[in-house]
């Protein structure tokens, strides 16, 4: 059976170019949905539930970085982002709040479905297959190392410091302030979104989705649960 085709968010005020990125993309397979205003961006994300996203860094009532900021806590997808300037602050300061790539205008068309199909790569879920051992979670402390289901998850040291511990603390509620100084070993400071960031990227890496978790569940007003492991 064909798999659904992924969908793919772009969040542009440059009709122009907005028509073109999505005729392109749509062409090649991908699902498309655009708004041209920022203000309209986290509504979009909801109804149209994307994969990934495009992301103008100047944008109508909200600019790129701010909507990524406040995105990112509940989307563990691809952001790219798309913009004029050519200042490598703006390219830091966009990655550090949780991007994953940066592309400047004007940008090739070919360029950007090469990124957008390498990024979504990364984000797919493993094979569903019949064994029950399917979605067993093993970490190895000692090696520093995490597979599901047998296959191996990329996972960079903060995010395997991050899964490490959810996953001794199954079944606990863990505060953003307990992660923060367990996990970090710093002070939380409400205005970081450092966690929420790296619980989101965690979560992309096991496949789960924000809305229907079945390891990472957020709690409003607490922060964490991880979900009990299922049994062999």
């Amino acid at each position: 059976m064909d798999q659904p085709a992924r969908r793919v968010l772009i969040v542009e005020d440059d009709e122009e170019l907005a028509a073109l990125i999505s005729d392109y993309l749509s062409d090649n397979g991908l699902q498309v949905s655009v708004v041209s205003d920022g203000a309209n961006a986290e509504r979009a994300m909801d109804e149209f539930a994307p994969d990934l996203i495009i992301l103008d860094q100047m944008l109508p009532n909200k600019d790129g970085l701010q909507i990524c900021r406040e995105l990112r806590p509940n989307f563990g997808g691809p952001i790219v982002f798309l913009t004029a300037r050519s200042g490598w602050v703006d390219e830091v300061v966009g990655l550090e709040i949780g991007a994953d790539d940066y592309l400047g205008k004007p940008v090739e068309p070919r360029l950007l479905l090469a990124r957008v199909r390498t990024l979504l790569r990364r984000t797919e879920a493993p094979p569903v297959t019949p064994e029950p051992s399917r979605h067993r979670l093993q970490i190895d402390e000692r090696q520093r190392s995490a597979k599901l289901g047998g296959r191996v998850l990329e996972l960079t040291d903060a995010e395997f410091d991050l899964l490490a511990y959810f996953h001794a603390h199954a079944g606990q509620p863990l505060s953003r302030t307990e992660l923060a100084k367990e996990v970090c070993g710093q002070e939380y400071d409400p205005l970081d979104r450092t966690i929420d960031v790296r619980v989101a990227r965690v979560r992309a890496k096991l496949g789960d989705d924000p809305k229907h978790p079945r390891w990472i569940k957020s709690i409003r007003g607490v922060g964490y649960l991880f979900l009990e492991p299922e049994r062999d």
